[in-house]
């Protein structure tokens, strides 16, 4: 990392000769243009050390985002609602773009340019450019220096734009509540849970003494604000009637908003009110628990907000190939260590078989990975009863691999051309973990995303699933699917698929879509959508378990799961 770089100022007297004029009326005194784009949610390609994108649109020239040293690279800032743009200021730093365009978006997706250059001068940059949308764009594609690019400032002029408010005040800001849960079922469940703007923790009330009416939670938002909208994410235990209100000292509180009739699950409110305190005041549970949310969420303008850490880029349009195993190799090579590792799993579902250090797992020197089953006894090892001679000791290995070690990401696109065996007892996976589980993070609350799961038994069916805290297991949020004219899926190589974004999941199987999940669906529906964080990647297979049943005398051992690549566009 290069040392931050210090610019001394330099203090120049002017002196102003007065010439004289024929009197003309003054003008009238205006007040300085705000930026559209100030202290809007903003996000960039990457980040140098500690100089975040949101330092490009905070209002400080004193602050600044510092990307990655590489060519193309870009911040882009959502202005909340589209706008009219008229005018682009870029206060660069000494890193600055010789090549780069400006472009603006109605979704984040399909991009118009505004403005490009290959003779980028640096300093401060006034560009006349005319133009509608909700999101802006500054690409650079090439360096004026050996570093990065780096922007003291990155400012939207125009008009519409949410009128540069509906910022984030309560983000790590201090927490109150009448009381709080900490034992076996809520570990820690205090009110700076649901100022975290994480999705899977939360504050609950205590189970011995908050389980009554009235119960509270207030965020101090550290200065006077203008509250204009309130986001909350509710638990099952939700309120029924409650109110948000405001207050200038923490003891003196004004309702600006009322309801009887809670949903629970997601409600977006649409608030007016001043103040430095905001809390929910709930007088009546809408069930025999306490309250208990995953997020409270405060917009508006003023406070001492904390910018919130930048929320992670959709992929580029159209993607590019970042990450792939075409699995091409000598036969019987082991999978590439710089890509995967072997795992032992868990020792989950009732499962039956042993996972080996790669002892099942090979290339074919045909371009495919083979993971194959075998039934074959491990001593020393403990399995659930083996259905056919009762055993403890594991009576099958297998293969199972990750790339937890070697490749994480947010979002893009995830697919494998997998063939898949057939027999009772045998269940092929294709899947994600959130990276947080390795650092010891509890499943369901690291999130799961299975891209793939067949079921030996009945090969003519797929499945996609997803599992959060609110939903998993037999809950999860997924569903089955088929090929046309039911074909069987073990009969040849299929291809799945999972567009991932902030917006959602779509996925496929032979570029057909079989399921949508919408983001903001979920969240009103089921609960917290937890899925916008680094994941990895799992291949095995596994034997016998609680979903897919025992194996019998008719299972084909060995079994063979075939690869024929995993690849990941962004």
């Amino acid at each position: 990392m290069r040392p931050l770089l210090r610019r001394v100022g330099l203090l120049v007297a002017v002196v102003t000769t007065l010439l004289t004029f024929t009197a003309a009326p003054a003008p009238p005194a205006r007040a300085a243009e705000a930026p559209l784009s100030q202290g809007k949610n903003v996000t960039a390609s990457g980040t140098e050390g500690p100089f975040a994108p949101a330092a490009a649109v905070d209002g400080d020239a004193g602050t600044r985002w510092s990307s990655a040293f590489t060519d193309t690279q870009w911040i882009q800032v959502d202005l909340g609602t589209s706008a009219a743009i008229g005018r682009i200021t870029l206060n660069w730093e000494a890193a600055y773009a010789k090549s780069f365009r400006v472009q603006v978006s109605d979704d984040a997706a399909t991009w118009r340019t505004l403005h490009e250059t290959t003779s980028g001068t640096g300093g401060v940059q006034n560009l006349t450019v005319s133009g509608t949308g909700r999101y802006v764009r500054m690409t650079a594609t090439e360096r004026a220096t050996a570093y990065g690019y780096s922007l003291w400032e990155f400012q939207v002029y125009g008009t519409g734009g949410g009128n540069g408010g509906d910022i984030l005040l309560s983000y790590g800001r201090p927490g109150t509540a009448s009381s709080s849960q900490s034992d076996q079922n809520c570990w820690e469940c205090t009110p700076a849970r649901a100022f975290d703007r994480d999705p899977a923790s939360r504050w609950a009330t205590s189970s011995t003494t908050g389980w009554t009416d009235p119960a509270w939670i207030a965020v101090d938002l550290g200065a006077t604000a203008r509250i204009n909208r309130i986001v909350l994410q509710w638990d099952p235990a939700h309120a029924k009637s409650f109110q948000i209100q405001v207050s200038p000292n923490g003891t003196d509180w004004t309702p600006i908003y009322s309801t009887t009739t809670g949903t629970g699950l997601k409600q977006t409110l649409t608030v007016s009110g001043t103040g430095r305190h905001v809390r929910m005041y709930g007088t009546e549970r809408a069930t025999a628990y306490g309250y208990s949310l995953w997020e409270f969420q405060v917009y508006g303008t003023g406070g001492a907000p904390i910018p919130a850490p930048p929320l992670p880029p959709d992929p580029a349009n159209p993607p590019r190939l970042v990450w792939s195993d075409e699995f091409d190799g000598a036969a019987g090579a082991r999978p590439d260590p710089a890509k995967w590792r072997a795992d032992p799993g868990t020792g989950q579902n009732a499962e039956l078989q042993y996972y080996t250090d790669h002892d099942n797992a090979a290339l074919d020197g045909s371009g495919h990975l083979v993971m194959e089953a075998r039934k074959q006894a491990t001593p020393g090892r403990g399995c659930p009863p083996d259905p056919l001679t009762g055993s403890t000791t594991c009576q099958y290995t297998s293969a199972r691999m990750n790339t937890g070690a070697t490749f994480q990401f947010t979002y893009g696109r995830v697919e494998a051309r997998v063939k898949v065996p057939k027999g009772n007892g045998l269940w092929p996976a294709f899947w994600m973990m959130g990276a947080d589980f390795l650092s010891g993070r509890p499943w369901p609350y690291n999130g799961e995303i299975d891209i793939m799961e067949v079921l030996g038994k009945d090969v003519k069916t797929s499945y996609s699933t997803v599992h959060a805290p609110a939903y998993n297991g037999g809950g999860g949020i997924g569903a089955p699917y088929r090929l046309p004219q039911d074909a069987d899926l073990s009969d040849d190589f299929h291809t799945w698929a999972a567009d991932w974004t902030s917006k959602g999941i779509v996925y496929s199987l032979d570029g057909r879509t079989v399921l949508t999940l919408d983001k903001e669906q979920v969240e009103r529906t089921r609960g917290p959508w937890i899925f916008d964080h680094p994941h990895y990647m799992i291949l095995n297979l596994a034997v016998g378990g609680d979903w897919p049943g025992p194996t019998d005398a008719t299972t084909p051992f060995p079994a063979r799961m075939l690869v024929d690549y995993v690849r990941v566009y962004q």
